[in-house]
């Protein structure tokens, strides 16, 4: 498959993706609803905490807009706000992509990021990290691609390190990295305003550094914060991240070993096997037991492992951009043709195959949402959730007990109808904000 070709399918895939989960609103999974519907109650930026407003003000800026432009369908602002949650990710991972197209390796890696970072953690769309990797992939690729564009791709740079000073914790080492590629890409240009933009931008990227760093020192004992770092070596409980992260270790290790490798098949044939593996986790339940299932608050689980493997990555393609005349055999390999094609393409392969157990959740959510909906509807009064199948399959995978309020509010279509809620006693999740597990009113909106 040529670049051109891999980069098209790629493009294509994505946006479909976006496009079919954005219907399904999967922007409510999880604390998703809660963020919404706090947002709409209080005709405000629901921001989390300071230090990740930047991103709550972008995706959340078109729902606040035409809440108070008077549109109260609450399904049409979810859907609006289920797409913003996917689409700035995923024009940014565009942008990453169109910039590296006609560079083969470079194209390569960019395309393991969106198969093995993105999509094994994009259930959890809701999460700031989403925007955060998303942002510096397509700062390093445009920095290392800047050439003669000096002002522009400065600009852009500025752009997204402004957005990343709030962003996410994760900026804590993706600052300092995208800054350093911002600086060793600004060597070139001549321009002194590109030269200012660049610095500028990389100054932003620090500032993000420094912002993550003051918020885990204030809230490095708080109980969300400790059970994060708690959770930071479960992501093998992710099987798409675990599977896909195994595929790509094993194509990278390989290759290391038997340089020549790269321009045969190989990796190809390693991706497909990969692919098969993946193709099936949406299955493993009925063929291995009822404990082996695609769990998507896994996705939430990995992201921090996902952000590790992220700073390899783009620690790849900075090596490849700056060692014009690789000393390594593997780069040099990788500067052929043949293996830069081959090597992007079974990344294709990965990403495929990553998209059939995503499709399979949103399958799943959509019959659970419906069910949700079905329960909310039918009923009137405060419904307590230990009187409801939330731990049969498929309900369990999709469950958080403090967030029923908020999509029980969301999901009404008349006054009174019911509020599912889960006993004090048997909460077992709570969340960051305890305000977020209270009962929203949402008056003058309805589900239609």
């Amino acid at each position: 498959m040529s670049t051109t070709a891999a980069f098209r399918v790629s493009v294509v895939l994505l946006w479909t993706l976006a496009v079919v989960n954005a219907l399904s609103c999967r922007g409510l999974f999880w604390d998703g609803a809660s963020f919404l519907a706090s947002a709409l109650e209080n005709r405000t930026f629901h921001d989390f905490y300071p230090a990740r407003a930047h991103v709550a003000w972008l995706t959340q800026s078109p729902v606040l807009l035409l809440a108070r432009l008077g549109v109260s369908d609450a399904h049409l602002l979810a859907i609006v706000f289920s797409a913003m949650l996917i689409g700035v990710p995923v024009a940014l991972y565009h942008v990453a992509l169109a910039r590296v197209r006609q560079r083969g390796p470079l194209l390569a890696v960019v395309l393991a990021i969106v198969a093995t970072v993105y999509l094994p953690t994009s259930f959890f769309v809701i999460g700031e990290y989403q925007v955060t990797y998303a942002a510096v992939t397509a700062a390093v690729a445009i920095a290392l691609t800047s050439g003669g564009a000096g002002r522009r791709d400065g600009a852009y740079l500025l752009a997204l390190g402004l957005l990343t000073i709030a962003s996410y914790e994760a900026m804590l080492y993706l600052g300092p990295l995208a800054a350093a590629v911002t600086l060793w890409s600004a060597r070139p240009q001549r321009d002194p305003v590109a030269r200012l933009l660049f610095a500028a931008a990389a100054v932003a990227f620090i500032g993000g550094a420094v912002v993550s760093i003051s918020t885990v020192i204030d809230y490095w004992n708080h109980d969300y914060f400790t059970r994060v770092r708690a959770a930071t070596w479960d992501f093998w409980q992710n099987l798409q991240f675990a599977v896909a992260l195994a595929g790509l270790a094993i194509i990278a290790i390989v290759a290391a070993v038997f340089p020549g490798w790269l321009a045969s098949r190989g990796p190809i044939i390693a991706a497909a096997i990969t692919g098969v593996v993946l193709l099936l986790t949406p299955w493993l339940r009925q063929l291995v037991g009822p404990e082996t299932m695609l769990f998507p608050p896994a996705h939430y689980v990995a992201r921090t492992a996902a952000g590790g493997l992220l700073v390899v990555l783009l620690l790849a393609m900075w090596a490849y951009g700056a060692w014009s005349q690789a000393c390594w055999k593997p780069m040099a390999i990788l500067r052929q043709p043949v293996a830069a094609r081959r090597l992007a393409t079974a990344m294709i392969v990965l990403l495929v195959a990553g998209a059939v157990p995503d499709l399979a959740l949103t399958r799943l959510w959509v019959d659970y949402l419906a069910w949700f909906r079905g329960v909310v509807t039918s009923r009137t009064g405060l419904v307590y959730a230990d009187t409801l199948p939330f731990r049969d399959w498929p309900y369990r995978i999709f469950a958080q007990d403090w967030t029923y309020p908020a999509l029980s509010a969301l999901v009404r279509d008349a006054p009174g109808q019911a509020i599912v809620v889960a006993r004090k006693t048997e909460r077992i999740n709570p969340p960051f904000d305890p305000a977020c597990g209270t009962v929203p009113r949402l008056e003058g909106f309805a589900w239609r």
